[in-house]
């Protein structure tokens, strides 16, 4: 299950409030030569040894990823956005056979990573952050934030008015002028904004713009009142309550608008789950 902006919140959240101030004492590793091999962790596990003795000062998240800066001059860079598992455990003794880091605390504390999809898990200096692609996409401030301050209606419907492309390209992936939304919470996005996913953001009217303004709002407020989605687990375990409203959960069903045929479509890389009615 995809970590996107709410459920990455949530979890950084979580770490802050409970591992901030501690002391890193030892780490090891499993199973991440696949990992290491196509560049989701560091080619070099070493650089993990110079996370020990550091101490965290502060942990927070932006878009899918999330940072843990410690005092050392080293950071710890987590972006499970393709799926992945952080959980924290109080001593050795809940910590699970599966993991792809494992890091122990001064304190008999433990965190646990795996990624059970595409993500990133990379230990860096301070003066390697801007050479993290995921990084450095997600922590420009240059790209909107829906839970910022800076991203009000007028600054979001400014930048659709300047796109020619079509809405996944526009609020999905590379090029997106947002951060931390993925294929999931797109389908959700563009269902509840009534809008088919081949529209293009530079066509939409007023009326469209503040739909998928407001559909975006929504979507991550209600995910992060509900401890994210309901596939997510949060880093004591605890599973969260959010049923997607369009996705493969929709697969053969009907419309709970209209009663029509939920259609699964292949677009932009992926599959988009629609309401032919509805979305257009």
């Amino acid at each position: 299950m995809s970590i996107e902006l709410p459920e990455a919140k949530i979890l950084a959240e979580q770490m802050n409030k409970e591992l901030r101030g501690k002391r890193f004492k030892s780490w090891c590793s499993k199973d991440c030569e696949r990992l290491q091999r196509i560049g989701m962790m560091n080619k070099d596990l070493s650089i993990f040894n110079q996370l020990v003795d550091g101490k965290i000062e502060f942990i927070r998240s932006r878009g899918n990823v999330i940072h843990v800066k410690l005092d050392n001059g080293m950071n710890l860079i987590i972006g499970p956005e393709y799926g992945g598992e952080i959980f924290f455990h109080k001593d050795e003794k809940t910590v699970p056979n599966k993991f792809h880091l494992k890091v122990d605390f001064s304190d008999g504390t433990v965190l646990t990573v795996r990624l059970t999809s595409m993500g990133v898990i990379e230990a860096l200096k301070d003066n390697e952050l801007a050479s993290s692609y995921v990084f450095k996409r997600d922590f420009d401030a240059e790209k909107l934030s829906p839970i910022d301050e800076e991203f009000t209606f007028e600054r979001f419907s400014k930048h659709l008015a300047e796109n020619n492309k079509m809405l996944k390209a526009v609020l999905v992936g590379k090029a997106a002028i947002i951060v931390g939304l993925s294929n999931s919470a797109f389908q959700d996005i563009i269902y509840q904004a009534k809008l088919h996913p081949k529209r293009k953001a530079s066509e939409l009217n007023a009326e469209e713009k503040r739909g998928l303004y407001d559909a975006i709002k929504f979507m991550v407020n209600e995910r992060l009142r509900l401890n994210g989605k309901d596939q997510f687990f949060d880093l004591y375990g605890n599973q969260g309550g959010y049923t997607p409203a369009m996705g493969p959960n929709m697969k053969q069903q009907a419309c709970p608008e209209c009663g029509t045929p939920i259609e699964k479509l292949s677009h932009g890389g992926g599959h988009v789950y629609l309401c032919p009615t509805c979305q257009l």
